[in-house]
C-alpha cells in the first residue's frame, strides 16, 4: 500500500510540477497550476512550512477535494448528514496533505510528458508519462471535470491504480468491519499526528 501511495503521490506532484507539451483546455489549466507551484518551489525566501502551505493552496485550486472525497466514500456518502459530509471533506483534505503534499521535498525532478487528452462534455482525461531518471516510462492519467469555467482534477491514475479506488477500498473495508464513526476516528487521529509534526 505504501508503494501505491508513493507512486500516486509522485504522479500528483508531477502533474503539479511538470512542464506540459500537449496543449488543450484541461492541459492548459494544468500548465497554469504548474507555473504557480514552480514559483513557490523556487522562492528562496519561503520557509518549509510556508512552502508547504503555498503548495497546498495551489493543490486546492487544481483538485476538487469535495468531488474526490465524495467518490472515495462512494455508497456511504448518501447516508451522511450535511455536517458529516463537511467534516469528512476536511478530514480527507488533511489526509491528502499528510500523504502527498507534505512529501513535496521528495520530488526528484521527474519529467512529465503530456501525451493526449480526451474531452466528453464536462469531463476530460489528460494522459501523460512520467519519465524516470532510469529511463522507465510510467503511464499516468488525470481525470478532470469542468465547473464554473475551470477544469479540476478529481482523480489520478498511475499504471492503472486510481487514487479514488485506492481510498474507496480502504474506507469501505473499515466501515464494513467497524463503522463510519471508526473511519472518522482514524482520520482524526492521523490528522492530529500529522499536525504535531508540522
Amino acid at each position: 500500500m505504501t508503494s501505491v501511495r508513493r507512486s500516486i503521490g509522485a504522479a500528483t506532484l508531477a502533474f503539479c510540477l511538470a512542464a506540459p507539451a500537449w496543449a488543450g483546455a484541461p492541459t492548459d489549466q494544468a500548465r497554469q497550476y504548474t507555473d504557480q507551484v514552480l514559483t513557490v518551489l523556487q522562492d528562496p525566501a519561503l520557509k518549509e512550512t510556508e512552502r508547504r502551505a503555498a503548495v497546498r493552496k495551489v493543490a486546492i485550486e487544481i483538485f476538487d477535494v469535495s468531488e474526490t472525497a465524495r467518490r472515495a466514500l462512494a455508497l456511504h456518502w448518501q447516508s451522511r448528514t450535511p455536517a458529516e459530509r463537511e467534516e469528512f471533506i476536511q478530514l480527507f483534505a488533511d489526509l491528502l496533505e499528510s500523504t502527498y503534499i507534505s512529501k513535496i521535498g521528495l520530488y526528484g525532478g521527474e519529467r512529465l510528458t503530456y501525451v493526449s487528452e480526451s474531452i466528453d462534455g464536462d469531463f476530460a482525461v489528460v494522459r501523460a508519462k512520467i519519465m524516470r531518471r532510469q529511463g522507465a516510462e510510467v503511464p499516468v492519467e488525470a481525470r478532470m471535470f469542468h465547473r464554473t469555467g475551470r477544469w479540476y482534477i478529481y482523480d489520478i491514475t498511475v499504471e492503472g491504480i486510481s487514487l479514488i479506488n485506492n481510498y474507496r477500498s480502504q474506507f469501505n473495508r473499515i466501515i464494513r468491519a467497524s463503522s463510519y464513526e471508526e473511519l472518522v476516528r482514524r482520520l482524526r487521529t492521523q490528522r492530529d499526528e500529522f499536525l504535531k509534526t508540522r
